[in-house]
């Protein structure tokens, strides 16, 4: 597999990964709204599940498969 095949796949795996957290997160927010508690306690899983969510999928949707650099830069004399 070539380089550009393994970031592809990198890319692709990434991709699928968010998109599925994505649907755990809103799964979630969702059974939220049905459960009978009071807005504070809703206040405070809700403010959990963001910050679970975005720990979760914010590294992922950073680029991780960009070409690396393989040699340093000239020199300038």
């Amino acid at each position: 597999m070539s380089r550009d095949e393994q970031r592809a796949t990198v890319r692709l795996q990434r991709e699928t990964l968010i998109e599925e957290l994505e649907a755990v997160y809103r799964n979630a927010f969702d059974r939220l709204g049905a459960l009978e508690l009071g807005e504070g306690s809703v206040a405070r899983l809700t403010q959990l599940l963001l910050r679970s969510r975005e720990g979760a999928i914010n590294p992922l949707e950073q680029e991780i498969e960009a070409p690396l650099i393989t040699r340093a830069p000239e020199q300038i004399p």
